[in-house]
């Protein structure tokens, strides 16, 4: 049986997951030169994941706002 349109929800699987599957501790294990081949599939330990964070870019100043900070900051200092 198959969902309906109506009831799955846009980006879905978009989302970073908190689960690594078994070829993917293995292969994040062989980045950092942790496995080494004969190694049993079974029983491997947790790896972190590492998560993004996406922060919202810094507004531009303008020339005149520029100005007037630094005199700001030069009246602060004597």
């Amino acid at each position: 049986m198959t969902i309906d349109k109506s009831l799955k929800r846009k980006g879905r699987l978009a989302r970073l997951r908190s689960v690594m599957t078994r070829d993917e501790r293995i292969t994040q294990m062989q980045t950092d030169e942790r496995w080494a081949d004969g190694t049993s599939p079974f029983g491997l330990p947790k790896l972190r994941v590492v998560r993004l964070v996406v922060g919202k870019k810094k507004k531009k100043k303008a020339a005149g706002e520029d100005k007037k900070d630094d005199k700001k900051k030069a009246a602060k200092k004597k």
